[in-house]
């Protein structure tokens, strides 16, 4: 088997992805609200760049299970 061949994700894997996911999306949300109410335009532009990274990284999270989406097993394992 080649090595660049996708294989099917670990349910742990599955599990840290997903994980991942939720913490990046309350990143953007907790970055979002403080960017909303803060007065310092430093701070809020500060907070604007850390909502496009992890919405960025929450991005490249969704899209790796998707590209692994055709290897899942259609079976419960």
């Amino acid at each position: 088997m080649q090595s660049n061949q996708m294989q099917p994700l670990s349910g742990k894997e599955l599990a840290y992805i997903s994980d991942s996911i939720s913490n990046e999306e309350m990143l953007i949300k907790q970055y979002a609200a403080t960017a909303g109410v803060t007065q310092n335009q430093t701070v809020r532009q500060l907070c604007q760049q850390q909502v496009q990274t992890h919405t960025h990284h929450m991005g490249m999270l969704i899209q790796l299970l998707q590209q692994h989406q055709e290897y899942a097993p259609t079976q419960p394992q």
